[in-house]
């Protein structure tokens, strides 16, 4: 299933840092349609949280980086 995202968040996640965890999170979710919610459930964060990441407001947790930079390199291939 195709999840759509809103043109601001896919702008807001375009504009921020690359170098940004939560943002590179984002740019692979956006491009493969991977839902904020499944992202939320994976990671045990709220959906708002997942938002601000992709929108590089906020970082992930760094008890997070190995995790989500296993599913950014795993995802991203696909």
């Amino acid at each position: 299933m195709s999840y759509g995202y809103s043109q601001s968040l896919a702008y807001a996640n375009k504009k921020a840092s690359a170098k940004s965890l939560g943002v590179a999170l984002g740019r692979v979710c956006i491009a493969k349609g991977i839902s904020v919610a499944a992202i939320a459930d994976r990671f045990e964060v709220s959906r708002m949280t997942v938002y601000n990441w992709f929108k590089g407001d906020t970082h992930p947790h760094p008890s997070l980086t190995d995790a989500i930079q296993g599913y950014i390199k795993t995802h991203s291939k696909k």
